[in-house]
């Protein structure tokens, strides 16, 4: 019998070019990033009844540069669905699915630096094929008017016969993800970071980031600041505060990774606090936590930093 499916169901809608990496940019307009109220240094709900709904899991938000459009991943009882929604004429539209299938999950969107292209993770194995049993990175690309449909593979210098997670770019297009590639079977949970260069259009073999970010422990849902000053990602170790902590690494004057250190009370709780994105502005510091949601002011990360110098400061004087 005929399968009924929505197969990878993208929205047909004018998007303005506007929206794209623009050739000059001056800030994002009042009603950018929905025109809510801008958190302070103390995490909030974002969009509140509108993007972080009752009793919905939402997670993996991602904004424009201009902070006109957003795309976030909501789970469906084993399946998963990315949504989108724009600034259009003044007004915000109503998310909508822009990838789903009542058989394959989207998840985890990520623009690329130009925003031409739109990253996720999906077990898609093609049209009217079954879903694979792991994750691959995938992405489509910015039509004149609209999201094209057709998926494309971003190759196996990245994607494995196992799972590839939640992605990240910096400036230079060096993409950042966790896998469990080398996980053994019988820990198939724990995740690493890696990092994959460009070179001509192509991603370059992907290398395993050293052991200042990577434990024997899980580490995924990895964000990277633009210039690559610091990383984002979600670990889950010994002594946290919950399920899953945020945890941070600033690059020293050799350009290495320092140690990641958990990011503290003043974002991790007893909840499960993962999928780090910071605006291209600079301004706000986004996450999941306990399903829904939250931002808060990427202050926050300067004065992790800060902290982090007055230890050193004092380690060196001891």
């Amino acid at each position: 019998m005929k399968r009924e499916r929505l197969m990878l169901v993208i929205l047909v809608v004018v998007v303005p070019l506007m929206f794209a990496a623009s050739l000059s940019y001056f800030g994002p307009p009042a009603l950018a990033y929905l025109g809510q109220d801008s958190p302070t240094m103390t995490p909030k709900i974002f969009a509140p009844g509108v993007i972080s709904q009752k009793d919905v899991s939402e997670f993996g938000s991602v904004f424009n540069q201009e902070g006109t459009e957003l795309f976030y991943g909501v789970d469906l009882q084993g399946r998963s669905e990315i949504r989108y929604t724009y600034l259009k004429n003044g007004e915000w539209t109503k998310p909508v699915a822009l990838l789903s299938d009542s058989l394959v999950s989207y998840n985890d969107p990520f623009l690329s630096p130009d925003e031409d292209r739109l990253y996720f993770i999906s077990n898609y194995s093609g049209e009217d094929q079954p879903p694979k049993s792991d994750y691959d990175m995938l992405y489509i690309k910015r039509g004149k008017k609209h999201w094209e449909t057709k998926v494309y593979n971003v190759g196996p210098n990245i994607n494995t016969d196992r799972d590839e997670y939640y992605m990240s770019f910096d400036e230079r297009g060096t993409v950042y993800f966790s896998s469990n590639f080398n996980a053994s079977v019988h820990r198939e949970h724990d995740f690493d970071i890696y990092a994959s260069s460009v070179v001509d259009g192509d991603f370059q073999p992907s290398i395993l980031l050293d052991e200042a970010i990577n434990t024997d422990a899980y580490e995924a849902d990895v964000f990277v600041a633009p210039d690559a000053s610091y990383i984002l990602f979600c670990g889950i170790r010994d002594n946290g505060y919950g399920q899953g902590d945020l945890y941070i690494s600033f690059k020293d004057e050799h350009d290495n990774w320092t140690k990641a250190v958990n990011m503290g009370d003043d974002i991790n709780t007893g909840f499960h606090e993962l999928c780090p994105f910071v605006t291209k502005d600079g301004q706000y510091l986004f996450f999941t936590r306990n399903q829904d949601i939250y931002w808060v002011d990427a202050d926050i990360i300067e004065k992790i930093r800060a902290r982090l110098g007055r230890s050193l400061i004092i380690q060196n004087k001891s």
